[in-house]
This record gives structure tokens, sequence and C-alpha cells, in this order.
């Protein structure tokens, strides 16, 4: 992960990237989103929501730091999830520093001591524990809590296993806006002096039409809830300002398919008489809109991909 685009850089200016890791729903997308100061990765109550590392830049006069938010790593009960816990593999393979999200309202389980195990194997990168969601739970949970996770990186990362524990533990509420710094400041120490990697003001090198696919799959996610199992994919078939248009008055076309599983499914999405695919419709456009500073025509489809989360075919025509 190297894309140098200024030799010249202040005296002691470090940049570089970092991981965030946790398991499913453990606020790392909230997080980044927190540091960048701009959403550039979707949230969603429902976990395993993150299917992309999306990178988050974060400029300051003194250092660059790049954060790469990765699907939830998890075992993997189906072929998605062995692809994303690939996916998440190789990201830390590359990366700078790593930070290990573990919420601060739920006790430390086997989910958490599997990713602390696949990360004791990162001989030569710091990791720093983050716990998150410190607004969710009092104080005093909050203290137990940093001292669990302390005890859990000195047991797996500790010298016993030829580490040397947590390089930190720091905790964070996102949502609340306390203590973002802080973490922004433990994992930008951790990184390698050098000069900036990406251009001032670029916040994330994602392509407009996935972070397009993304919004929309949050839309989807959120307007569903619990009715709908996590089996929701999203292809933007095409993205074309229209032909025609008065310069003040620009509009953009998406045309997008979503996918899900099965012809129940499918109902569920679109609703009586369309309302809930009409709904969908609305939050994702709101939302591309901000992004993109333009209107939005956005035309969605509902298609049934069966099995998809389980078939190689699909998932690779999904760009899964």
């Amino acid at each position: 992960m190297t894309s140098l685009i200024d030799p010249t850089a202040p005296e002691g200016h470090r940049s570089g990237f970092a991981c965030l890791v946790g398991r499913p729903n453990a606020g790392k997308s909230t997080l980044t989103n927190a540091l960048v100061g701009e959403k550039v990765a979707i949230t969603s109550s429902k976990p395993q929501t993150t299917r992309h590392t999306i990178r988050g830049i974060v400029h300051r006069p003194d250092f660059q730091l790049v954060l790469v938010d990765t699907p939830g790593l998890h075992r993997p009960r189906t072929l998605l999830g062995e692809r994303l816990n690939a996916l998440v593999a190789e990201t830390l393979s590359e990366v700078d520093v790593v930070g290990f999200c573990l919420p601060a309202d739920e006790k430390i389980g086997p989910g958490d001591r599997f990713i602390a195990q696949q990360l004791a194997a990162l001989r030569r990168t710091p990791v720093v524990a983050i716990v998150t969601k410190t607004d969710k739970t009092d104080p005093a949970q909050v203290a137990e809590q940093l001292l669990a996770v302390t005890a859990l990186g000195d047991e797996v990362l500790g010298p016993d296993n030829g580490g040397r524990g947590f390089a930190a533990v720091v905790p964070v509420s996102a949502v609340a806006g306390r203590q973002v710094e802080d973490v922004e400041r433990v994992l930008a120490e951790l990184l390698p002096e050098g000069p900036p990697l990406y251009p001032d003001g670029e916040l994330t090198d994602e392509p407009e039409v996935i972070m397009v696919a993304e919004l929309i799959r949050e839309a989807a996610l959120e307007d569903v809830r619990d009715e709908l199992p996590h089996s929701v994919a999203v292809v933007v078939d095409e993205m074309n300002a229209r032909e025609g248009r008065p310069k003040d008055r620009p509009l953009l076309d998406v045309y997008a398919n979503v996918y899900v599983e099965r012809d129940s499914q499918k109902g569920i999405i679109i609703g009586k008489g369309g309302s809930r695919l009409r709904q969908i419709g609305t939050q994702a456009r709101q939302g591309i809109e901000k992004m993109l500073g333009t209107p939005v025509h956005l035309d969605l489809r509902v298609k049934v991909a069966k099995d998809w989360q389980r078939d190689p075919r699909h998932l690779n025509r999904l760009g899964m």
C-alpha cells in the first residue's frame, strides 16, 4: 500500500495505513466516519454491514492516517464469509498498525478471542485495542472492560506467545465524539515517518460507483430492520449525467439492482404496492445527492440470485 504523491513533508511527519478490525457490529465503520469527519463507510444496526475495504483519510499537519475499514472478522459459515475473512487477512498483512475494536457494553466473547488469536500472528505490526461504544454504558463498566481487554492482550498477544500485548488500550465513543482524538493520536504515533500518501483534502479513494452501491445497501438494511436476513447485495449498472440538461440544472441517472436470495425476500424489499422500495430509494437518493453534490434520479430494481452468499458464480458477478 504505497501511493507517494509529495516527496516533501515537515520533519517528523508520519504517514501510513491503519486497519480497524473487530467482530461484526463492533463500531468500526462509525469510528472510521468519526475520525475522517465525513461519511466514507456505511453503518447499520445489523452485523456484517461492511463488505469492502474502505479507506478514509485523516489529514493533520504532522501526520496522514489512512484508515482501512474491513468486514467484521468472524468464523465463516458461507462462501461469502470465507471471502470476507480472506479480505481482512490480506489487508492486515499490508498495514502499519491495527486497531482492534471491542464494544464497551458487551463482555469479551469467543468471537473476540478468535480475532485476538489471528492478530497474534502479526509479530511486527502493533495492535491497539479500541474499546468502542462507551456512551452505551456507565463509567464503572467501561473501566472493567478496559481491564478485561488489557488482560486479553497480555494473555493472547503477550510474551508467552512471542508478543508484547496491546500497544495501547483506548476508550472511545464515536457517536458522542468522546476521545476520538485520543484514538487518532495513538494510531498516528505508531506510523512510520514519511510524506503524505494522498493529496490534501481527499477523504477516500473508494470509487464513487461503489460508494453509491453501499449507500443503497445501507438504506435497504435499515429499512427492512429485523425482517430480512443479511442477504442483500447491490450492483450499480449505470451512472451517467443526463444529456441535454442545462449546466445549472444537472441530473445524474443511477440505475441499480438490489439482489436478494429468495422470492419471499424480494416481496419484503418491495413492500405493499412498492411502498418499501420507494422508501429505500428516497433515503438512498438523499445520501447519494449529499455525497456527490448533484441532483439524482435513482432507478432501483429488485432481483433474486438464489443463495448468492454460497454460490461462487453469483459472488463473482456481484463483485464479492
